[in-house]
């Protein structure tokens, strides 16, 4: 179980049959135990890869996408499935936990749902 480094309180998500099927084959392949960090650290003393490093392993996929750089990052990623659905349900309550926020205040400021509503009721009237 993951935990919110922020609020200690266990955090929902989800592995798609696809990735689920890759990270059993990396665990195979590096020989891992349960115990073990799924990457880890080349430093030695060091369990598993920080955050930096993570950083510039997703930036390096981003750009073998040839993608900008600049528009994407990981805190963006984490935000990109609970907005979408929070877009398709305009449910905050489904998507609270998802980003594991006790206060569903926090949920409305993280999405910024309040804003992006406002501006789609607004085009949506014609004066």
């Amino acid at each position: 179980m993951l935990f919110s480094k922020k609020t200690g309180s266990p955090v929902q998500f989800e592995i798609t049959p696809n990735t689920g099927e890759s990270i059993l084959a990396w665990v195979k392949k590096a020989g891992l135990k349960a115990s073990d960090c799924l990457f880890k650290s080349r430093i030695h003393g060091a369990e598993h890869i920080s955050t930096r490093q993570y950083n510039r392993i997703f930036h390096g996929w981003i750009e073998k996408l040839g993608l900008d750089t600049s528009l994407y990052s990981t805190h963006s990623m984490r935000r990109t499935k609970p907005y979408l659905i929070y877009k398709k349900t305009k449910n905050l309550r489904v998507v609270q936990p998802l980003l594991g926020h006790k206060k569903l205040e926090s949920t409305v400021r993280y999405l910024g749902t309040e804003v992006d509503d406002a501006l789609e009721i607004s085009e949506s009237i014609e004066v």
